[in-house]
């Protein structure tokens, strides 16, 4: 591991001399051109997420998303213009259900009268996505900032390259590849479903037609399923009930998630996908072997990986001024 390890910080370190666009982002990259700037997402952060804790699962899902579409650029935040001709992510199936764009503008806003044209909204998206974590008694993680905004946004990218719930573990494995990311990193990510809430349509065919014959997914308990069924998504039609991902525990960033794999209660395809392969079952079990701070600790990782993939810098993209369309 050791070697592994010194392996990864000499392809990091040649990267960087090559002028890799993730070696632009810096700690503090505004300390100079806006010092207030990580204190002010903080401050909004702060304000408003005890009064809506629900948001915080909101804005890693955001930030999620946002990266795994031409990477940490913004590109979800901006809205469907005649000038571009295409209709952006927004419009995006895996994106319609997101909330939080107005509270990404609600501090855009707030840096903008601060320092005008400097601070990104792919790095307010990235800064807020943490904040709201930590407030919630989640684990922090490093977030180097420098970002640059996307000028493009395309809704047949982002359902092609964005996670799906009903995604098989090679589906999965393959769309974490295509961004860096190794199976530990899938296995941790999906770990953010330990708060939050989804919606009946990404998961009721489990309930009531899983191969098209009007049955059920049969990994799936059938007890946790009856409770589905009868509590919240009691049509197949469905669209406005809302379910815990995970069930008493959805506003605590905890291992609870992975208990609930285990016991065929992941409430998504994808979360059951993790424990049909032998390696992503491994690093359920290790984590569940482990402390609350070392899931904690790997999570953190693998964020810091994630809000890295395909970064803007430099002279690329642009510093929106309102993070819904681009400049010109």
């Amino acid at each position: 591991m050791k070697g592994f390890w010194s392996l990864g910080l000499m392809v990091v370190g040649v990267l960087s001399i090559l002028g890799s666009v993730q070696g632009d982002l810096e700690m503090g990259f505004y300390s100079s051109s806006c010092p207030k700037a990580e204190k002010i997402v903080q401050d909004f952060v702060n304000q408003h997420i005890p009064n809506a804790p629900s948001l915080a699962a909101t804005l890693i899902r955001m930030h999620f998303h946002d990266c795994f579409v031409r990477g940490c650029d913004g590109s979800v935040l901006l809205n469907f213009t005649s000038s571009s001709g295409n209709q952006t992510e927004k419009v995006a199936v895996p994106n319609r259900t997101l909330r939080g764009f107005g509270f990404i503008d609600a501090i855009k806003s707030l840096v903008e009268a601060e320092c005008p044209g400097v601070v990104s909204c792919a790095d307010i998206i990235a800064l807020a996505a943490r904040d709201s974590i930590v407030l919630t008694g989640g684990p922090s993680w490093k977030v180097p900032t420098g970002r640059r905004d996307g000028l493009l946004s395309n809704a047949s990218e982002a359902l092609a390259q964005i996670p799906a719930p009903t995604d098989n573990i090679t589906i999965l494995i393959q769309k974490f590849a295509n961004k860096s990311l190794d199976l530990k990193d899938l296995v941790l990510l999906s770990g953010a479903h330990t708060i939050g809430i989804a919606h009946c349509p990404s998961f009721s065919n489990r309930l009531y037609n899983f191969t098209g014959v009007g049955d059920r997914d049969p990994s799936l308990d059938s007890e946790y399923a009856d409770v589905l069924r009868s509590t919240k998504c009691r049509t197949q039609n469905d669209n406005t009930t809302i379910v815990e991902m995970d069930p008493g525990s959805r506003k605590t960033f905890d291992l609870s998630y992975y208990t609930l794999l285990l016991k065929r209660r992941g409430l998504f395809e994808s979360d059951s996908a993790l424990t049909r392969n032998s390696n992503t079952l491994t690093y359920i079990n290790q984590l569940l072997q482990g402390s609350l701070q070392n899931f904690f600790s790997e999570f953190a990782l693998s964020m810091e990986k994630m809000n890295q993939i395909g970064v803007k810098t430099g002279t690329t993209g642009e510093i929106r001024k309102n993070c819904a369309v681009v400049n010109s």
